[in-house]
């Protein structure tokens, strides 16, 4: 049984800026390329829904709205602030200014595991850290940067990226943490600054994958919503499910994916499904490596932070046959690879079962045993050495 998913980073940015310099006051005048995500966007009134214990106030206390729309900013009748976004802003005295919300991504990203070229400590850490934002303030010349021409311009240009957390286990390894990288520019002339942003990683749309198990049992995907009074979570997956058209199914890191495993066209109510194993892949094939486990025999693979949460189905359920079902849940990640880097690709989720028949002396409830976690590594994207870890001891 397999069904394949595909795995989404949210990425919000403002980008790219322009400031043109003329004698006088200074003018902001953005420019609008096309968005390189154009699925993930956010519209201004969502950038700009910030708690007000979150603002952080930008451009001067007399600047007007049409001056704060020019640099990308959120105004809201009384002030100036940052919106749920990345923002680079080149000021006339050669500094980068780069304003990172945690609400950029998604999830949300750890702050403190941001760093440029140059590393993070001074100039390079931020200047200054919120609970929601951390602002940036350096040199262009400092950090690492980079600097070229470029028909007129001299160009400034360095990198912000994040560490991540990696699970390793006996078979694969996974991530479940966002994977921020973001390139960025000063340009200056005689007579502008520019800023430009630029966000890589686009992931083509991948074809469809849905193939019959050699049992009859089903595998599904439920879409899972809980939007009704008195929806818990166990109830709230399990209503509406996925159809072959829809596959492949776009999901979030560590966003919650309900897998169903059923019996067909059998009517013995004293059957117990069984689910022997189930694990994912990065191909359709259920034999290819890497891989990541879910669950043994009927227990949730424990050497994993986000542990798979087996869903009780109950007699209550209006289902017939309620033994006929097994349903978990887990948490959406990426497979990494040997250089501990997020793949970004297509999982695929495979099941192996079995029945079981109860007798005298003979239950069918699982029995699930502790065990020995597998190690979690902290990835820096400035690094120069694969790690390695050896299993723990039986």
């Amino acid at each position: 049984l397999s069904l394949c998913l595909c795995v989404c980073d949210l990425l919000f940015i403002h980008s790219p800026q322009t400031w043109k310099m003329i004698q006088g006051p200074q003018q902001q005048t953005p420019q609008r390329p096309e968005s390189q995500w154009p699925a993930v966007t956010q519209t201004p009134d969502q950038r700009c829904q910030v708690p007000v214990r979150d603002i952080v106030q930008c451009g001067t206390p007399d600047i007007t709205p049409s001056q704060c729309q020019a640099i990308y900013c959120c105004f809201n009748g009384q002030q100036c602030y940052y919106g749920k976004a990345v923002t680079v802003q080149c000021t006339r005295d050669a500094q980068f200014v780069v304003v990172v919300a945690r609400d950029s991504t998604w999830p949300k990203i750890d702050i403190d595991s941001i760093s440029l070229l140059g590393g993070n400590d001074r100039p390079c850490s931020p200047v200054g850290i919120t609970s929601a934002f951390a602002i940036y303030q350096f040199p262009v010349t400092a950090c690492g940067t980079t600097i070229k021409e470029e028909s007129g311009y001299v160009v400034y240009e360095n990198r912000m990226a994040s560490s991540y957390n990696v699970g390793v286990g006996p078979r694969g390894s996974i991530t479940r943490d966002s994977h921020f990288e973001l390139l960025f520019q000063c340009k200056y002339s005689a007579t502008a600054v520019e800023a430009l942003v630029t966000e890589v990683n686009t992931v083509p749309a991948p074809a469809p994958v849905a193939a019959p198990g050699p049992l009859r049992v089903e595998l599904r995907l439920a879409k899972g919503t809980c939007d009704t009074k008195g929806c818990n979570d166990e109830s709230r997956s399990f209503t509406l499910y996925y159809t072959e058209e829809d596959y492949p199914i776009t999901k979030v890191l560590r966003q919650p994916v309900n897998v169903e495993v059923r019996i067909l066209e059998r009517k013995d109510p004293n059957l117990f499904l069984m689910l022997e194993h189930c694990w994912t892949t990065p191909d359709p094939s259920p034999v290819s490596m890497p891989q990541w486990d879910l669950i043994i025999e009927d227990c949730s693979y424990p050497n994993d932070n986000y542990l798979t949460t087996m869903v009780p189905v109950e007699r209550s359920s209006g289902l017939l046959y309620p033994n006929h079902y097994k349903r978990f849940t887990l948490e959406m990640f990426t497979f990494v690879d040997h250089t501990r880097s997020p793949q970004k690709e297509r999982i695929f989720i495979h099941c192996s079962t079995s029945v079981c028949y109860p007798t005298p002396g003979v239950s069918c409830e699982p029995k699930c045993l502790a065990w020995a976690p597998w190690p979690i590594f902290k990835v820096s994207q400035s690094r120069s050495a694969d790690l390695q870890s050896d299993p723990p001891c039986p």
